[in-house]
């Protein structure tokens, strides 16, 4: 039985809404280190004769960034915590004072979910019984341990993430030849947004077509509008 039941928790693991968390958070923090850094190199480099400026730009822009994206990331997902945790008060409350209100209203919840009337009373009755809060969290504010908000988790995935998307631009800033390093920048920044692409599609299960055209197209955009910047204000900073 124990074995049986180790089995389940395993198989029930591996669902890709699992992963939705640290996923989205990881996927952001290297799509904005990519696409961030290599813009700012890039309009840099339109407007630069000399490599030290593109170095110390987006070695400026991958630091700020990494630590943006991760106070960001933390301060959001600390709201939602805050009114997860409120709600969660709320229905403690509303418990304690109308016991039978909250019975009737989870049995609601069930029998739109398609069990009959009676039965939905039983469910609710039952689950009352074993957890009445916990069955309030999860079926009535929609609140489980999957989409529950986890900041420090958020905050770590987006900015380490950032930090290594921002790094592979920046590499290219030192190593590559300064001619035509803007040119040089889209295309390695493009190659990288695939592969961040298809790994994010690959790990979420989801089309891995789809991520790559999605990724490529707003990154040009982004890269593109930000090298028109540099040769449209044709400064030397060199």
């Amino acid at each position: 039985m124990t074995e049986k039941t180790e089995e389940l928790d395993n198989y029930l693991d591996n669902h890709y809404i699992h992963r939705s968390n640290w996923l989205r958070a990881a996927v952001l923090g290297a799509n904005d280190g990519i696409l961030s850094t290599a813009s700012i190199a890039i309009g840099v480099a339109a407007a630069s004769d000399l490599r030290e400026p593109v170095i110390l730009a987006t070695l400026a822009g991958l630091v700020a960034g990494a630590l943006s994206m991760a106070a960001g990331e933390y301060v959001s997902v600390s709201s939602q915590t805050d009114v997860e945790k409120a709600d969660i008060e709320r229905e403690k409350q509303e418990l304690a004072e109308m016991p039978e209100i909250e019975l009737e209203r989870l049995a609601e919840i069930y029998e739109k979910r398609g069990l009959k009337k009676d039965t939905a009373l039983t469910v609710a009755k039952e689950l009352t019984e074993h957890d009445a809060l916990g069955a309030h969290i999860r079926d009535e504010l929609g609140i489980n341990e999957i989409s529950q908000a986890k900041p420090i988790q958020a905050a770590f995935a987006s900015g380490a993430a950032f930090t290594v998307g921002g790094l592979l631009p920046f590499l290219v800033t030192i190593f590559l030849p300064l001619k035509s390093m803007e040119y040089s920048l889209y295309g390695f920044a493009l190659f990288f947004l695939i592969v961040l692409g298809a790994l994010a599609a690959r790990t979420g299960g989801s089309s891995i077509g789809k991520a790559i055209i999605r990724i490529t197209f707003w990154g040009t955009v982004a890269m593109g509008l930000t090298a028109l910047v540099g040769y449209l204000f044709n400064v030397n900073i060199g």
